[in-house]
């Protein structure tokens, strides 16, 4: 290859194609619009959701009624796992000691799950424990309180 033979790819480079020259050019006429109709006009175009005059799905659903979006609750999710490899035996878990460790960010309240194994005796107060956390906690000899709750008293 020379630098004086440089050129592009078979294909790479397509001509124009020029529409309404007359009959013989193969796209004279109607240039490639079909015949008449609106899109066969100049400026006929269509609005997303058109169907063709009939009243569109989007006019014929009700538009009001109650939606639960705006009261939704969101948690940030901490599993088991990342908590024994960041906390030592007999420590408390709360939202202000995993936001040291780096586990959550933001405000939103933490829920517990149980992904994972704990060994170490760990007392969690967080907003939410899932029912397998709970017991992989107990069972490890940790202490589980939900905030919000009276917190009871230790048991020996």
């Amino acid at each position: 290859m020379h630098s004086f033979d440089l050129h592009a790819p078979e294909g790479s480079n397509k001509r124009k194609r020029i529409l309404g020259r007359g009959q013989g050019s193969g796209r004279g006429t109607t240039a490639g619009k079909g015949n008449k109709g609106q899109k066969a006009r100049s400026g006929g175009k269509t609005y997303v959701g058109f169907e063709g005059g009939q009243m569109p799905l989007y006019r014929r659903l009700a538009q009001r009624g109650f939606s639960n979006y705006p009261f939704k609750k969101e948690a940030q999710i901490v599993n088991l796992g990342e908590i024994e490899a960041h906390y030592g035996v007999s420590e408390t878990v709360n939202f202000e000691s995993l936001f040291r460790k780096g586990l959550i960010k933001g405000t939103a309240p933490v829920k517990v799950l149980g992904d994972g194994k704990l060994t170490k005796s760990l007392t969690f107060v967080v907003s939410a424990v899932s029912a397998s956390a709970r017991g992989k906690i107990e069972k490890a000899g940790g202490l589980v309180f939900i905030k919000g709750d009276k917190a009871p008293e230790k048991q020996e």
